[in-house]
């Protein structure tokens, strides 16, 4: 074996953090230093499930040098490769301990980002996931004040939904991002994310509940005042009289 090899830095370095009659205290910097090494030896190898092991003692050793950023990014590291070995049950764990980790920090931006890694890692094995990871996600984001940094995740996590065809759960968060957008004077993202709820109720054949929608959405005047409010109308007009060809002309307007 070279010293170079990642089996034998991983032996070296387990050797470090063990106590015995001659060790009697964990030597956790050189050993952190050697689990990254070997980690990124059994990456480039592509020996991902050692590479993650890896990964996981290095987030570790970097937590007991006080170091959570460091931390935090080995462990997404770890949840990159457990990603690629399909194992969705770590993904979640990792990236969730990522999040964790960054917030020690006092960074919700990259704790967010974290959440939302794992959560498109498993919209289509763990759907049901996924949508909590991006629900997370957004709070995080809400929390913090940065509204605005959530809209994404509020239309992916609806877009989740749709293709559950759990279509009052997408109509739901579009209107929260709704109020996220209005929270933030994004007057052009509020009306467009009321007019898609809206479109989602038509989409799920539920006309009565698109009439509801869109009479709630019209007490709120940047959207009464708007042209997806001017598309609405036509829409539920449309749908209300049974007319196909306005329908297709509405929606390609």
């Amino acid at each position: 074996m070279s010293s170079s090899d990642p089996n034998k830095l991983i032996s070296k370095a387990d050797k470090l953090t063990k106590l015995s009659l001659t060790r009697w205290s964990a030597d956790w910097k050189s050993a952190t230093l050697l689990y990254e090494q070997a980690a990124n030896g059994f990456r480039v190898s592509k020996d991902y499930e050692k590479a993650k092991l890896a990964f996981e003692k290095a987030s570790k050793g970097q937590e007991m040098l006080a170091s959570p950023w460091d931390a935090a990014k080995h462990m997404e590291s770890a949840a990159a490769l457990a990603k690629e070995l399909r194992n969705w049950t770590e993904v979640i764990d990792f990236y969730r301990r990522a999040s964790e980790l960054y917030m020690q920090c006092d960074r919700p931006q990259p704790a967010s980002d974290s959440l939302a890694k794992a959560a498109r890692a498993l919209e289509d094995a763990l759907p049901d996931d996924a949508v909590q990871l991006y629900t997370d996600a957004c709070v995080i984001l809400e929390d913090d004040g940065k509204e605005q940094m959530a809209f994404d995740l509020f239309r992916a996590a609806a877009s989740v939904y749709v293709k559950l065809e759990k279509f009052t759960d997408a109509a739901t968060f579009l209107l929260r991002l709704g109020l996220a957008a209005d929270k933030c004077n994004a007057r052009n993202s509020q009306c467009k994310a009321y007019l898609s709820a809206i479109i989602v109720y038509l989409y799920a054949h539920d006309l009565k509940q698109a009439e509801k929608c869109y009479n709630d959405c019209s007490q709120i005047d940047a959207f009464l005042r708007s042209d997806q409010n001017r598309c609405a109308s036509k829409l539920l007009s449309a749908y209300t009289e049974g007319d196909v060809e306005e329908i297709k002309r509405v929606a390609q307007s």
